[in-house]
């Protein structure tokens, strides 16, 4: 369940990162920026969701 939710941050980010970009009437592709905030939402999301020490 904590990929699941790592994954689906990760390509939350990619997608509406790459929609905003045709908008604006650019290619639509996928800038290096938006890459790396969909790393840093998944390892957000992986940490958040870790289970509780007991």
């Amino acid at each position: 369940m904590r990929t699941f939710i790592a994954v689906l941050a990760g390509l939350a980010v990619i997608y509406f990162g790459a929609t905003g970009h045709r908008n604006n009437g650019g290619e639509g592709g996928i800038s290096g920026g938006v890459v790396l905030l969909a790393l840093l939402a998944s390892a957000l999301a992986w940490n958040l969701t870790k289970p509780a020490a007991k």
